[in-house]
């Protein structure tokens, strides 16, 4: 993420795209230039838990706190959150616990190619076949 200079233009460009219907996320909420700022100034509908904090949930009472207080303003800004690099079961029931409504992580699963996506729901036994591939398909990549 890069600073934001142009934040009239850049506040016009995200409430048009929010108008087409698309969802905007802060990623790595809590490092570099994604601030407490951002969040007051522009329209997110999510913002994303840095993993880092999540990786030292269990061992570290300082990022138990910012996780909490995250959490604690997710309830107070009505925006959703996502914990990043979630790897075990402890980090995803503290997270749960806090009221954090969704994870992502190597405990769910390693980032793959979309036929292998199409193919999850049939392996679980959710779906009896996966739906053709359309322009709309989800793309997943390794996030740094």
């Amino acid at each position: 993420m890069v600073p934001i200079a142009d934040t009239t233009r850049t506040l016009d460009v995200l409430n048009a795209l929010r108008q087409l219907g698309v969802h905007i996320a802060m990623d790595d909420f809590g490092t570099g230039y994604s601030s407490l700022g951002y969040l007051r100034r522009f329209p997110f509908d999510k913002i994303k838990i840095y993993r880092s904090f999540i990786s030292d949930l269990n061992r570290d009472g300082d990022a138990q706190a910012i996780v909490r207080a995250i959490i604690a303003l997710r309830r107070a800004l009505c925006i959703y959150i996502n914990a990043e690099g979630v790897e075990t079961i402890e980090q995803a029931q503290a997270l749960m616990k806090e009221g954090c409504e969704e994870v992502q992580g190597y405990l769910y699963g390693k980032p793959m190619p979309q036929k292998d996506i199409n193919e999850l729901p049939v392996r679980s036994g959710v779906l009896t076949a996966p739906a053709e591939p359309t322009d709309s398909s989800v793309t997943v990549a390794k996030s740094a």
